[in-house]
């Protein structure tokens, strides 16, 4: 799943290929962000020669109430369609140079979702500029690629929970017959003890319980913000306690870290494949649907 800098210079300067390789830029920032700045600025100022941008805030669930949730299947196809990508193309999901790994694996988990078969994440883009890899600086126009027709694919539920399911999954937490679910939460550890606010004012921070703290930080290594190596990554998982014979469930805020998570543990081969599912409303949704007197968020 993962690519290096070197990996997708050499395919992209091939010239037969059974598929079209297009790099595909999912940058965000958060709202919070110290400097104001947004993915599509970051495109704009640097980024791959060929490549789409794709905006989770704008591929987005348009009726629901939490952050940039998985859109319908007809938008989605319609979102592939308007940056002329096909069913058939290789696409290579990268981040910004400035924070690393952060929101391509939410767009790489998205199209896994919907189906889309060849789908790699860059480790990354800060690497691909270091190394002296090609950059452009350009706006995303449409004159730059044809509109394709993707078709109207359908969702893979196996990958997603939702709401309800992990309600139910956090009320039975320690009892006895209970699935084992692992809960795992990629935000700081200041956001999951309840020490530090929310990004988004007006939100508790805290944790669901028996939940696991895994920061995304913690996978990627300090200096490329690149992920680490398999070995070091099943190294982190297993001082957290995690089991990887038990289901597995990713969180975070809305969703972004958790699919950083659950990408790096495709990428180390934890788990089982088909037993890992990320929380798409994550935090934002969890803690604006519970109640305190549902004793379902925890602050330590």
């Amino acid at each position: 799943m993962l690519v290096t800098p070197g990996e997708l210079s050499n395919d992209l300067m091939k010239k037969e290929s059974e598929n079209r390789i297009i790099p595909l830029c999912a940058a965000w920032f958060l709202p919070n962000d110290a400097e104001g700045r947004t993915g599509y600025q970051a495109f704009t100022s640097k980024h791959i020669p060929s490549a789409r941008f794709l905006d989770i805030d704008a591929v987005k669930d348009e009726d629901s109430p939490y952050p940039h949730m998985l859109p319908t299947a007809e938008h989605f196809a319609e979102a592939m369609s308007d940056l002329g990508i096909k069913k058939d193309d290789d696409l290579i999901v990268y981040d910004t140079a400035e924070l690393g790994i952060f929101s391509a694996p939410r767009v790489a988990w998205m199209l896994q979702v919907f189906g889309h078969p060849n789908i790699h994440i860059l480790n990354n883009f800060r690497l691909w500029v270091d190394q002296g890899y090609p950059t452009e600086s350009s706006e995303l126009s449409p004159a730059n690629h044809e509109q394709s027709n993707y078709p109207v694919p359908s969702l893979n539920p196996d990958k997603v929970i939702n709401f309800r399911e992990i309600k139910e999954i956090v009320r039975e937490f320690g009892q006895e017959g209970s699935e084992g679910v692992q809960i795992v939460d990629a935000r700081s550890p200041g956001r999951f003890s309840g020490a530090e606010p929310e990004p988004r004012p007006g939100l508790s921070s805290g944790h669901m319980p028996g939940s696991i703290n895994l920061p995304l930080s913690e996978v990627l290594d300090p200096e490329t913000k690149a992920f680490l190596a398999s070995d070091e990554l099943r190294k982190v998982f297993e001082s957290k306690g995690i089991d990887p014979k038990k289901p597995i469930v990713t969180t975070c805020g809305t969703g972004v870290m958790a699919a950083a998570l659950d990408a790096a543990m495709v990428a180390a081969e934890f788990g089982k494949k088909d037993d890992k599912r990320v929380y798409d409303g994550s935090w934002t949704e969890w803690a604006q649907r519970v109640s305190p007197a549902d004793g379902l968020i925890k602050k330590s």
